[in-house]
């Protein structure tokens, strides 16, 4: 018994599904977004964060996106590793390690939190 490699080619041809299945999301989440990455921030926001921030329509300005990755940068500096980050309207959990936001809450949520493995806060 022989086995022998040999291609056989497909009958037809074959079409390709190119629709483009897009995603309707909060366009002003999403264009906050963009604009914090435009600015050239450092900050990577992870999934995690970018569900809460939607979840809980949380607006954070390209400004502020901008301030909070100049401070987390020189947190990082000073040897911080993770950050509580609170602003007025929100707070933010961000790794200064890796440049990460983990995860984002609204400002009132915070009244009856605890915080931990957070060796830094930066206020703005």
């Amino acid at each position: 018994m022989q086995i022998r490699n040999t291609f056989i080619p497909p009958i037809g041809i074959q079409k390709l599904n190119t629709e483009n299945k897009s995603r309707t999301t909060n366009t002003n989440f999403a264009d906050h977004l963009q604009e914090a990455i435009k600015n050239d921030t450092n900050l990577t926001i992870s999934k995690h964060a970018k569900t809460r921030i939607e979840q809980r329509n949380i607006e954070i300005s390209s400004e502020d996106w901008k301030k909070i990755s100049e401070k987390v940068t020189e947190a990082k500096q000073m040897g911080v590793n993770e950050s509580l980050v609170l602003l007025d309207h929100a707070a933010l959990i961000v790794s200064a390690k890796n440049q990460t936001v983990i995860t984002a809450m609204d400002r009132s949520e915070t009244n009856s939190q605890i915080f931990t493995n957070i060796n830094g806060t930066i206020i703005i």
